[in-house]
């Protein structure tokens, strides 16, 4: 009984120290986004049909920092035409540690994370007039672990794009769902070194 207690205890502890391993300083995130969702707030909703690629360092535990490209297609509700849409900018993510500011997480097996961006994006609509402006957004969103280094994500986000000229503002909630991998700095290199090689 001691000895199934024990290991029980084990398990936990190296869970929790797993847990942490992914997002401490000095390792990467690589993923994307790929299916979404938006309720359009001057629009009108609709669906997307998007890739989002994004990689990030970890400067310090829980903070990671990189970049995006966003590939998509849109097709609003309100009978407008589909619009491509794409993007690049920078990207900041924020990972909550168990328990802060009462935030405490729902399964055992996962993350809180804050994200924010910004960068340059536009859209090009069926015969209509194209824009590009300032894309950014912000948004809570939660990493499941599936693997040690594999999370299953779902982002709830604001985005807006000012765009550059006539257009105002344009902005929408999206619901996105998509993965990421951690990647160890010590795992990153070797794998770099058999490119190489």
């Amino acid at each position: 009984m001691k000895k199934l207690i024990l290991s029980g205890i084990l398990a936990v502890a190296g869970l929790a120290t797993t847990m942490n391993a992914q997002i401490q300083k000095g390792n990467w995130l690589v993923g994307s986004s790929l299916i979404s969702s938006n309720f359009g707030l001057n629009t009108g909703g609709g669906y997307n049909i998007a890739i989002q690629p994004k990689g990030a360092y970890f400067i310090e535990d829980n903070v990671a920092l990189g970049g995006y490209v966003d590939l998509g297609f849109n097709k609003v509700t309100n009978g407008s035409p589909t619009e491509f849409t794409y993007g690049v900018g920078a990207l900041g993510r924020y990972y909550l540690s168990p328990g802060e500011k009462g935030v405490d997480n729902l399964l055992n097996h996962g993350r809180w994370f804050l994200e924010g961006n910004v960068g340059i994006g536009g859209r090009s609509v069926e015969n209509a007039d194209s824009t590009t402006g300032l894309d950014f957004g912000a948004g809570p969103g939660y990493s499941y672990f599936i693997t040690p280094n594999i999370g299953i994500e779902g982002l709830v986000k604001y985005r807006g794009r000012a765009g550059f000229g006539s257009e105002g503002l344009n902005s929408n909630i999206t619901f996105n769902v998509g993965f990421s991998i951690y990647i160890p700095t010590s795992k990153a290199r070797q794998v770099a070194n058999d490119v190489r090689q």
